[in-house]
């Protein structure tokens, strides 16, 4: 049998993306969700997401659906997996592989992020989903809180200048639960790479809170990073 006879007689598919956009704002975490305004599922929420080209790796999607969404193109993003039952969306079947990004949203693209019909809503307040996207976002949440706890990954949905009231928060938000002050302090303390600076933040109280920044450069060399 020729490779090309071996090709034709095995069926096709269609490849997509759909990335799980988190965001921080306020204390809390977030999730850029689509109002739909085309079918399959008009008028539902769903993940953004888009099809593989032909000349385009799955990476490469993953980067351009981020992009054309937020503007950005330099996001830290990673892998969930891949989701292929029968009958998981209406319109064909179709082959989607999930990603899931952490940026900060006051760097996104504000007017593009409103042409796509999307919004940021509440991690605890996502509505009902199409096709299998729930699942994505879980399997997404519980990826991002293995690594955030070996790696500084969650810094992405920070400003580059925070106060670790900030930063505690943020963690809360990731892991859904309240950790202790004193001993989060303590524990940043010892982190070499998250440096003090001589800049105050007073939006919370005229006396002002301390900015922080993480040096990744030293984290480099240190490696070493456990919350």
């Amino acid at each position: 049998m020729s490779t090309k006879n071996y090709y034709l007689q095995n069926p096709k598919f269609y490849v997509a993306v759909d990335c799980i956009i988190f965001g921080f704002n306020e204390g809390e975490l977030n999730l850029l969700l689509l109002k739909r305004n085309f079918e399959p599922a008009r008028g539902a929420w769903s993940l953004m997401g888009g099809f593989v080209q032909e000349q385009e790796s799955v990476d490469n999607a993953a980067k351009r659906v981020l992009s054309e969404l937020t503007g950005l193109t330099d996001v830290y993003m990673e892998q969930v997996g891949t989701f292929g039952r029968v009958d998981r969306d209406p319109g064909e079947r179709v082959i989607s592989v999930a990603y899931y990004a952490l940026l900060n949203i006051n760097e996104s693209d504000k007017e593009l992020v409103e042409q796509h019909n999307a919004f940021w809503v509440n991690i605890n307040e996502v509505p009902s989903l199409v096709f299998d996207h729930t699942e994505m976002i879980e399997q997404a949440r519980n990826l991002m809180r293995i690594k955030a706890s070996t790696a500084p990954i969650s810094f992405q949905l920070l400003p580059k200048l925070f106060t670790l009231t900030q930063l505690q928060k943020l963690y809360e938000a990731i892991y859904g639960d309240a950790i202790d002050k004193r001993n989060f302090r303590k524990r940043i303390a010892e982190m070499n790479y998250i440096e003090k600076t001589s800049k105050i933040d007073k939006s919370g109280s005229k006396r002002g809170a301390v900015l922080y920044r993480f040096n990744n450069k030293v984290y480099c060399k240190d490696k070493k990073f456990k919350i």
